[in-house]
């Protein structure tokens, strides 16, 4: 079966990537999702990441040009090329960087499998299509790329199981709406049995309406 996914990437344009930081790290995080970039994301982002990693949904690249940990590489994988270019470029001066532009509900490169400590999908799921049985194709894919004891963690913002307020609840109905979310039905449950189909050790908190989960020990 097939998924599409561009009306979740194809918001990520040059003009909005200049405001994104400002409009979601910033004011959405902090008054909607109740979950703030700082410290609680960024610190989420530093603590499981490895000497080579693989961040999925590059966004800007916030979280990788701000973490205080010094990679021996970063490989970026998006379907959006906007993000890539923007990410890529943040981070050079930084890091070996190797781009890969990709729909994650298809299987990854093989010259990826098992070749990475970590694997991070920070704000990826609740912008892909279909319900989170729908998105455990994406999850089954990032752990391919992992090593035997390495670590797939990240965030997603939840539509279930959370009480969203009031700034929350127009965005989350506008985003749907336009397609740019799809996560009504996404849940802390739901998020931890995909989880749990691929690795043995996994953890899901809340935050607001934000789940912050990991999982490592995966399952060949």
């Amino acid at each position: 079966m097939e998924f599409d996914s561009q009306k979740g990437a194809q918001v990520y344009t040059p003009l909005s990537l200049k405001i994104y930081d400002w409009w979601v790290l910033n004011i959405s995080n902090t008054y909607a999702w109740q979950c703030r970039t700082r410290p609680i994301l960024l610190d989420h982002f530093q603590k499981f990441m490895g000497e080579n990693h693989m961040d999925i949904g590059v966004g800007t690249g916030f979280y990788l040009s701000h973490t205080s940990k010094k990679p021996q590489n970063f490989t970026l994988l998006d379907l959006n090329p906007n993000s890539l270019k923007s990410t890529s470029e943040r981070i050079v001066p930084q890091f070996t960087v190797r781009s890969i532009q990709h729909d994650v509900f298809m299987p990854l490169p093989a010259d990826l499998n098992n070749s990475f400590d970590s694997v991070s999908m920070f704000y990826l799921l609740h912008c892909l299509p279909g319900s989170m049985n729908t998105k455990e194709i994406v999850i089954s894919n990032a752990a391919s790329a992992l090593k035997a004891d390495g670590t797939l963690y990240g965030a997603t913002i939840l539509g279930s199981g959370v009480t969203h307020n009031k700034f929350g609840t127009k965005l989350m109905c506008l985003y749907n709406k336009k397609g740019i979310f799809n996560n009504w039905q996404d849940s802390a449950d739901g998020l931890r049995a995909a989880l749990d189909a691929h690795f043995r050790e996994v953890d899901v908190k809340v935050c607001g309406t934000v789940a912050l989960f990991s999982a490592s020990g995966k399952i060949e």
